[in-house]
């Protein structure tokens, strides 16, 4: 089993994308209109992942102007070279962090989130961490 990609709706799919794209430094892989189904699919790859790595999927429904997230969903999360640099490009372009930079719970490295337009969050995680391990290990 491989993983693919995760999936968000967005109420502004041109919005998102600048953020995605030009505030995060995705690349956009693809993008289709499905005028029966009355949606647009976009698969966007995080900036320096390889083609093997898995997607973020922005699925924008025509029509919608919001939804509701719920409270079970936490954030998806990308490793970064630099937050600091991270945080300088998204400032260019409007936007900043939500929280940190901060250490991960274990004081071993360094962490920040940022919201994109719909509100979901993106843990920025700096450096490689253990095999198998995440934000906290």
């Amino acid at each position: 089993m491989r993983y693919l990609h995760t999936m968000f709706r967005v109420t502004d799919l041109e919005r998102s994308l600048a953020f995605y794209r030009d505030a995060l430094g995705f690349e956009v892989v693809s993008r289709r209109d499905y005028p029966d189904g009355e949606f647009t699919l976009a698969f966007l790859r995080a900036g320096g992942a390889g083609p093997e790595e898995p997607l973020l999927e922005l699925t924008h429904n025509w029509g919608r102007d919001r939804y509701e997230r719920g409270d079970a969903f936490g954030h998806v999360a990308y490793r970064v070279d630099s937050i600091e640099a991270v945080q300088v490009r998204l400032r260019a372009h409007g936007h900043d962090l939500s929280w940190g930079p901060g250490k991960t719970p274990d004081g071993k490295r360094s962490m920040a989130f940022v919201d994109d337009p719909d509100g979901y969050e993106i843990e920025l995680l700096e450096g490689d961490p253990a095999p198998g391990r995440g934000a906290g290990a």
